[in-house]
């Protein structure tokens, strides 16, 4: 067997870099680039090339003539003199050295069940499900980072430690899922009565990630409003509290005969402005937090509209994927059978969200009407939002929120003398929001070249057409993946467990969930050459994504105002009166669905340079349209008293 010299030092090298990675994908330990750390490596010489290899997202550098003489120095193992196979057992196993923190792109997702955490001061390797460190859990014995077979070996090695299995038997044990702790981002406030309003939140629910990440934003935003009112701090305060949370078990029978309970949630935030109106999201991660983190925002997005109305969200642990029509009904049945007491039109309007599409509304206004007694409210056609066969309002009532998002897009780059025509668009998620802003985006001229799902994404550097987006409906429609794509384009391509923000590209659309771009990510939309983001889902971005996005001039148009177009406007205008007297044909809708948008903008401006900042400032749409919903809140509230 032939060995490079020096050449095992040079792949744990490269483990230990790739691992630091994944913890900083994680957030398990936050540090800036460039920083040395303490790691325990294999005995070896350092990698000659390591000293010229790129940040992120650069190219492999090509070897050089010296590289070719180094790798000529090559001796067979099994020929070397005794003496010296004696010497090589005497060396140390382990040493310590100091490993500068930078990496390729290529070693991104590798080793997944490892991640970097400090112990007695010194950064290390650790199992994710047994948390211990230590060479038991070995790396790579091949040495092969490029190769997925030889990731898949050495994973298997790893689980097949004796550690791991000693883990895996004590959590089968407890019967407890064993995860890694989130730490929560705290960010640094200029202002001290700003601080002591996150400060209160994090003693109140120091758990509730999600929602502590949002309201640091808002809070961060509205420093200078608050600064210079004092009387918005008691406001911000009861803002925060949602006005009723309501969690209940939601038991149901699957096909199998077999009892299931999953937990239902709905937290109603703020009446102040009218019934609150906020989605159904069935999804495996929800929790109260993400739940109230969503009713934060929708009741913001709410009050930036040119419509009137409160916020609310709710939706269940339930995971409809894989579960048959039948078993979707029941859960759905027994989920309003809590729930309907909560809802009506002058309480609560529930609409779609992540998990939960017509069938799903279907079933939960079929159970609804059923207790409720009656079809319809005088003059409204029913009380909830979604699917177009409870009413004949709007055409366009799911396309709305897509739609919006470009046309906001379009009104920022109309502000640079820009249009959309030839500009690389990439765009995450597959579901409605997602391929709805591919609709657009190919109707204004622009070139939208990827989707994706929680497998990986699909890039066609042809770029999406009309068939191709009916096709792409079709694949979703019948739970398959989209690497069936990739079989009938052949120039397309599918890339397993990664994110599309490594593509070249002018404008970013995050379509899919919360905090899907990561500080990592962030930086490979920068050199890419990302220059706007335009948020589809709500709070699509880290904190420390968002710091680096800003750092580098990246405008971003936040959800708050951008995707303020679909449950908010189109589901006004199915409830107005007005509205319904007539059926809406698609050009009168969007030319609705445009000025709806085009207020939104121009409230979010103007409230921006009230408060000193620029136009041209990446804060400014973000800040701005906080600001303005906040003081739309805060005039409500004040006027209404304490209640």
């Amino acid at each position: 067997m032939l060995l490079p010299a020096g050449g095992l030092g040079m792949n744990s090298m490269m483990d230990d870099m790739n691992l630091i990675q994944q913890a900083q994908r994680h957030h398990l330990v936050v540090r800036e680039l460039g920083e040395e750390i303490d790691l325990e490596i294999g005995p070896g010489d350092d990698d000659p090339a390591f000293a010229n290899t790129p940040l992120i997202g650069g190219p492999p550098r090509e070897p050089s003539a010296e590289d070719h003489d180094e790798s000529k120095n090559m001796v067979m193992v099994s020929q070397l003199p005794s003496d010296d196979q004696d010497m090589s057992k005497g060396q140390p196993v382990k040493r310590k050295k100091k490993v500068v923190k930078r990496w390729r792109e290529e070693w991104a997702d590798t080793y997944k069940w490892a991640y970097v955490d400090v112990k007695e001061g010194t950064a290390r390797i650790f199992c994710s499900v047994c948390r211990e460190y230590g060479r038991k859990h070995r790396r790579n014995p091949y040495g092969n980072e490029g190769s997925r077979n030889m990731q898949m070996s050495a994973l298997e090695e790893h689980n097949n430690s004796l550690l791991h299995k000693e883990a895996l038997r004590l959590q089968m044990a407890s019967k407890d899922k064993i995860i890694a702790d989130k730490p929560i981002y705290v960010k640094a406030l200029m202002s001290k009565t700003a601080g002591s309003i996150v400060e209160a939140a994090l003693k109140r629910d120091p758990h509730e990630v999600e929602f502590i990440q949002s309201l640091q934003e808002v809070v961060h935003a509205l420093e200078r409003v608050i600064a210079k009112n004092s009387h918005y701090v008691s406001i911000m305060e009861r803002l925060l509290e949602p006005e009723r949370m309501i969690v209940f078990r939601v038991p149901w029978v699957d096909d199998r005969g077999e009892t299931n309970v999953n937990r239902g949630f709905r937290v109603q935030f703020n009446q102040a402005l009218g019934p609150c109106r906020g989605g159904f999201r069935f999804h495996p991660s929800m929790t109260l937090s993400i739940t109230k983190f969503l009713g934060f925002e929708q009741t913001l997005k709410n009050a930036l509209s040119p419509y009137k109305i409160g916020g609310a969200a709710g939706g269940s642990d339930f995971d409809p994927k894989g579960k048959s029509e039948n078993e979707v009904m029941r859960f759905c049945q027994s989920f309003m059978n809590e729930m309907y007491r909560y809802l009506g039109i002058d309480k609560d309007l529930p609409s779609e969200e992540m998990g939960v599409g017509t069938r799903e509304m279907g079933y939960l206004f079929g159970q609804y009407r059923r207790l409720a007694g009656h079809f319809q409210v005088p003059e409204t056609p029913g009380s909830f939002t979604g699917p177009r066969i409870f009413w004949s309002g709007s055409s366009l009532r799911t396309e709305a929120t897509g739609y919006g998002l470009v046309f906001f897009a379009q009104l920022l780059l109309a502000d640079l003398n820009k249009d959309f025509k030839g500009l690389r668009c990439v765009v995450s998620g597959s579901g409605k929001i997602a391929l709805h802003v591919l609709e657009k985006l190919i109707a204004y001229g622009a070139l939208p070249i990827t989707v994706s799902d929680s497998k990986g994404y699909l890039v066609d550097e042809e770029g999406f057409d009309y068939m191709k987006i009916s096709f792409l409906r079709e694949i979703k429609a019948q739970n398959r993946s989209l690497r069936d794509y990739s079989k009938t384009y052949a120039r397309s391509k599918y890339y397993d467990e990664v994110k599309p923000w490594t593509e070249r590209c002018d404008v970013a659309f995050p379509c899919a969930t919360q905090n899907e771009i990561d500080q990592s990510d962030a930086i490979s939309l920068v050199n890419s050459g990302c220059r706007i983001l335009v948020e589809g889902s709500n709070m699509p971005c880290t904190p420390d994504a968002v710091d680096v996005l800003r750092k580098a001039n990246v405008l971003i148009a936040p959800a708050v105002a951008a995707g303020a177009g679909g449950q908010v406007v189109a589901g006004e205008f199915e409830l107005n009166h007005e509205c319904n007297s007539v059926n809406w044909s698609p050009e009168d809708f969007e030319s609705k669905l445009q000025e709806a948008m085009k207020q939104t903008y121009q409230r979010s401006l103007k409230a921006a340079a009230d408060f000193g900042y620029q136009k041209e400032s990446p804060e400014a749409l973000v800040h701005g349209a906080i600001i303005s919903a906040f003081l739309t809140l805060a005039q409500a509230m004040t006027d209404q008293g304490c209640v």
